[in-house]
């Protein structure tokens, strides 16, 4: 990711060297290394004990302060190479946003409540954390995602931030509709839920307000001081591995907090990833093909697929612990949710790099072998 997330040549720029070839041995092997990551944080959780409590014990917007340093740090690069007198451009595609408001705050909550409730339809706790996590719109790792496919990163940053705001205007009343109302109109069983709308303008603001900033200003005040060529030729490749072990430094954290519960229930876990797996894949593929349908690039494409295919599961289990527990099924869902995104996610990767090659011949933003 150093060389991939820092060093990319922008899509367009008609550079001849391979995508592959411009990543160090460390990029190219991403999927082990994450992994290997998940799977340290799991042993961490489940055989050190008292793991879990230490890392709880501070927390910053309901999310424990070590994955909080760790989200910070992977964000922040990204961010920083935002090219933010670009954003306008990108907020005039009206095609792009329409898509991505639909594909976020109506189809994605909608397939994750008909998924939970036809693959889960005996396990009430379960599907409540599934529908919360559906809810929860990503804002975090979605922008490696997007870096690591050569997505659009104005883009990127344009719907992250219309994801965060509509995040705190819509979570709590889609969660009431999506768990007293829809299932009272259809004739199921109802959940109650108390969501702090405070605690997800907390966790916005922190997650992605002080990244975003300090990423603006990094720019702002680089280029102003040294000029484009050497931030982006100089600066942006010596801060560019952060971004890769703040990814794994959440990683590890966020399964050694949570590692004792999924270790503890394989069969359960089994089982609501089954849901999940297929809400990524469904959302993935539908969203790809809707961004080629609607004459979209393939950097915009793949923007739109990762922004409205990832969830933002820190925010899912924060709401989850806070309103049932713990150690509730609901809590565990959430948990669950990261160990299926991340690799899936990563996955996601090679297939979107793939499929620009395939269904997007002569477009500039498409990168090279």
């Amino acid at each position: 990711m150093s060389d991939l997330v820092a060093e990319n040549p922008r899509p367009g720029t008609g550079t001849d060297t391979p995508v592959l070839a411009r990543l160090s041995v460390l990029d190219r092997f991403l999927p082990v290394w994450i992994l290997a990551a998940m799977a340290l944080g799991l042993v961490l959780g489940r055989f050190v004990p008292g793991m879990d409590e230490a890392l709880g014990a501070v927390e910053v917007g309901s999310v424990s302060l070590p994955i909080a340093i760790g989200l910070l740090l992977m964000m922040y690069p990204v961010l920083a190479k935002v090219r933010y007198s670009e954003t306008g451009r990108i907020a005039a595609d009206r095609r792009l946003m329409v898509a991505s408001l639909v594909l976020n705050w109506l189809i994605g909550p909608a397939l994750m409540f008909a998924l939970a409730w036809l693959l889960l339809p005996d396990s009430p706790e379960y599907r409540t954390g599934l529908v919360i996590v559906g809810l929860a719109r990503c804002i975090a790792m979605v922008l490696i995602w997007n870096d690591l496919s050569c997505g659009d990163r104005e883009a990127a940053a344009v719907l992250v931030a219309i994801n965060s705001v509509f995040q705190i205007l819509a979570f709590a009343a889609l969660g009431w509709f999506y768990l007293q109302v829809l299932p009272g109109w259809l004739g199921l069983g109802t959940t109650s839920a108390e969501f702090s709308v405070g605690a997800i303008v907390v966790s916005v603001l922190v997650f992605l307000g002080i990244p975003l900033l300090a990423g603006f200003l990094t720019r702002t005040l680089g280029e102003r001081s040294r000029g484009r060529a050497w931030y982006e030729e100089r600066f942006l490749p010596r801060i560019g591995p952060i971004a890769l072990y703040g990814l794994l430094f959440t990683i590890v954290m966020l399964f050694a907090l949570q590692g004792d519960a999924i270790t503890s229930r394989p069969g359960d876990v089994a089982r609501i990833a089954l849901p999940l797996l297929a809400y990524f894949v469904i959302m993935f593929v539908g969203s790809f093909a809707l961004g080629k349908a609607i004459g979209l690039s393939y950097a915009k494409t793949s923007t739109l697929s990762f922004t409205a295919t990832g969830n933002n599961f820190e925010l899912a289990i924060a709401v989850a612990i806070g309103t049932f527990g713990v150690t509730s099924g609901q809590a565990l869902a959430g948990v669950v949710g990261p160990l299926i995104e991340v690799p899936v996610l990563v996955a996601f990767v090679y297939v979107a790099l793939w499929a620009g090659r395939r269904f997007f011949p002569g477009d500039a933003t498409v990168p090279t072998r």
